[in-house]
């Protein structure tokens, strides 16, 4: 028996998602709104989701290719399968979904925590990327692909952050779960876990001396992340060179779990 490997006439284009059809959840702004223009420049159609229609219209007018722009609340079963349903009927089908859409507020310790913000925070950032895998379920098909935004800090929390964490933390069992359920149709599910970015989102860590310099003490490569840092995890899962990875979590942190 030869114990040479048999190597492929071709390989997949690591990285392609040229004509890929691109759900983003939460994609008005930040990460959302870097993804759907990475998207959109590399070749790929976008829908846009999020609350409010004239912010995605701001953003769906800067992107050079098609897009959709399908406003509503993430955490509605019903509009969650009319995005899956909008996709279909304008370009017969959909490729991939990115549960990106999420809250982040910096509350107080749990006897000062509203429970009503607990429940929203959760509903926002867990509840609603279930629903959304739900209705993607439906519609991908074999070669699909479910990405979830997750955080670092799912898995090294900071104070103040404990419902944030909690529901970051619940979206990689959710994934790996899924990953499992969706096998048999060839669905693919994984998430992609940022560590801390130069963005709106970290500002009061990065205006802050003190919890800046915490920051950047666990992150190996002690700097913030840059937005070019991140879409190239997403880009990865999204094409055809991931074909034989689910249920995983890839941490964009610079180093942050490590130290």
């Amino acid at each position: 028996m030869s114990s040479q490997i048999d190597i492929p006439a071709s390989f997949p284009r690591f990285g392609d998602v040229s004509g890929k059809r691109v759900v983003v959840t939460g994609a008005s702004r930040g990460l959302g709104r870097l993804l759907a223009s990475a998207f959109s420049q590399s070749g790929a159609r976008v829908a846009l989701v999020a609350r409010t229609e004239r912010d995605l219209k701001a953003v769906a007018d800067e992107l050079p290719g098609p897009s959709l722009v399908l406003p509503g609340e993430v955490t509605d079963e019903d509009f969650n399968e009319a995005v899956a349903d909008a996709t279909v009927a304008e370009w017969g089908g959909l490729d991939v979904w990115i549960c990106n859409a999420g809250i982040s507020p910096i509350v107080a310790g749990p006897r000062k925590t509203d429970p009503s913000v607990w429940r929203e925070i959760l509903e926002v950032n867990l509840t609603a990327a279930f629903l959304g895998a739900r209705a993607a379920a439906r519609v991908l098909g074999d070669g699909g692909r479910l990405i979830f935004t997750g955080s670092v800090l799912g898995d090294r929390p900071r104070e103040g952050l404990a419902a944030y964490s909690a529901s970051k933390a619940g979206l990689v069992g959710l994934a790996k779960s899924l990953a499992l359920d969706l096998a048999p149709e060839g669905i693919t599910v994984n998430v992609v876990a940022p560590g801390w970015f130069d963005s709106p989102l970290v500002e009061p860590w990065k205006n802050d001396p003190e919890r800046g310099a915490a920051v950047l003490a666990h992150t190996a490569l002690r700097r913030w992340g840059a937005p070019a840092d991140l879409f190239g995890a997403y880009q990865f899962l999204a094409s055809d060179a991931s074909a034989f990875v689910t249920g995983t979590v890839l941490n964009v942190d610079g180093g942050y779990l490590l130290v």
